[in-house]
């Protein structure tokens, strides 16, 4: 199994790139929602944590949102709360799919997380930030100061960019991502993650 992670900054789209791939996908924003729909002991967690906030079962990501803009530090304490949850998610996931060719996980928070010392190679997602912008612009409750919060919490885009084996440049045109990705693919196959930078 050769693990794929997924870097780029927040709207560049990461996950679209990563489903394009054909192969299983984890996608860390989307456990992070099924743990606030469902999971109860996280819930309670987070109450004690933040005891004078709206927090209700099932959480909703507004709520969350007014605590990241409240606080840029509530982040980190939520994260070690949830993370662990997720962490355990990921684990299940990789031994679920032990025997596949490659698993892509979509994290956010990748490098941050030092996750990536399960990762075999690193894909940078490569936009415009005009392209970000507008399509950040388009996503229910998008605040412009929480985006910001949380992007000070991240490492540098540039410092992602040098980790990375391959850089994918994302026009958001489906035609360029898919033809983009198959050369991408069949040089990971090759083992050639030295040699592609597109």
């Amino acid at each position: 199994m050769i693990i794929i992670g997924i870097l780029g900054d927040i709207g560049s789209g990461k996950s679209y790139v990563a489903k394009r791939f054909g192969y299983p996908v984890f996608n860390a924003d989307q456990e992070v929602k099924k743990i606030y729909k469902k999971n109860k002991k996280c819930f309670k967690k987070l109450k004690k944590q933040f005891p004078n906030c709206e927090i209700s079962f099932p959480i909703r990501k507004k709520q969350i949102s007014m605590l990241i803009e409240k606080n840029v530090n509530s982040v980190k304490r939520i994260n070690k709360i949830v993370h662990p949850e997720v962490n355990r998610n990921l684990k299940k996931f990789i031994k679920k799919h032990i025997k596949k060719k490659l698993v892509i996980l979509d994290i956010p928070l990748l490098l941050e997380g030092k996750v990536n010392s399960l990762v075999d190679v690193l894909i940078f997602i490569k936009t415009k930030k005009k392209d970000v912008k507008k399509r950040l612009k388009k996503r229910p409750n998008f605040k412009k100061e929480v985006y910001e919060k949380l992007k000070k919490l991240q490492l540098p885009l540039e410092f992602k960019n040098k980790k990375s084996h391959f850089i994918i440049k994302n026009d958001f045109k489906p035609l360029t991502i898919k033809k983009n990705v198959k050369i991408l693919k069949e040089k990971i196959f090759k083992n050639e993650t030295n040699s592609f930078r597109y």
